[in-house]
């Protein structure tokens, strides 16, 4: 049976958020949206004793026919996802944090295929 693109999405989302809370961080939204877009998930990072908030951009694919995933992240994509971090700041003003980063998951999940994550931490910096 084959799956439609949001529940490709979605689970790929939730194998990058998995992952995250697997590196100690915690997740604090996923699929917050506002007027610019959506961020798929939004985590704190408390490594190295900073709290560093985390919005990561997970990107999913079935096979690697058009590419590795991450290869779809795009300047404009990483332009709009600055905006959209900040807009996420100004409407959670009392969060105490050292830092903000944006990152990126590729999920592959290819047919009878354990997942393929690839976390790249800081993108367009």
């Amino acid at each position: 049976m084959r799956r439609t693109r949001n529940e490709i999405g979605a689970t790929g989302e939730t194998l990058a958020a998995l992952e995250l809370q697997s590196q100690g961080m915690e997740i604090l939204d996923r699929n917050w949206s506002c007027r610019w877009g959506e961020l798929d998930v939004v985590a704190l990072d408390p490594s190295g004793g900073r709290r560093t908030a985390v919005f990561c951009e997970v990107k999913c694919r079935t096979g690697r026919g058009y590419g590795d995933p991450l290869e779809s992240l795009t300047y404009a994509k990483v332009s709009r996802l600055r905006k959209l971090a900040a807009e996420w700041l100004s409407q959670h003003p009392g969060l105490a944090l050292d830092g903000v980063r944006l990152d990126a998951i590729g999920v592959l999940l290819e047919r009878d295929r354990q997942p393929v994550l690839t976390h790249v931490v800081g993108i367009g910096e």
